[in-house]
């Protein structure tokens, strides 16, 4: 008698979605255009400069504008670069 003996395992692959956080940039009276931008650049790397464009336009037209929506410990550090800049950013739960 022969035996054989197959052991199939499953691979058990947690999959652990965080929360979206925004970051949210507030109009302020204070700060260029062009530095505003030139800010979300710095802080964002995944930003055209047509993106950080928009976002300071809407913030500049509306008072505030989404800058990126990922996870908290993400847009802490966002929050905090844009920060350094003098800028006014807060971040919301999506």
């Amino acid at each position: 008698m022969s035996s054989t003996t197959t052991t199939d395992r499953e691979t058990y692959v947690p999959t652990v979605t965080l929360p979206p956080y925004v970051v949210i940039l507030h109009n302020d009276h204070h700060n260029e255009m062009g530095d505003v931008v030139s800010a979300l650049l710095k802080s964002v790397s995944s930003l055209s400069r047509g993106d950080a464009e928009m976002i300071m336009l809407e913030a500049h037209n509306t008072g505030h504008a989404m800058v990126i929506v990922c996870p908290l410990e993400q847009a802490e550090l966002y929050r905090d670069r844009l920060r350094t800049f003098n800028l006014g950013v807060t971040i919301e739960k999506a």
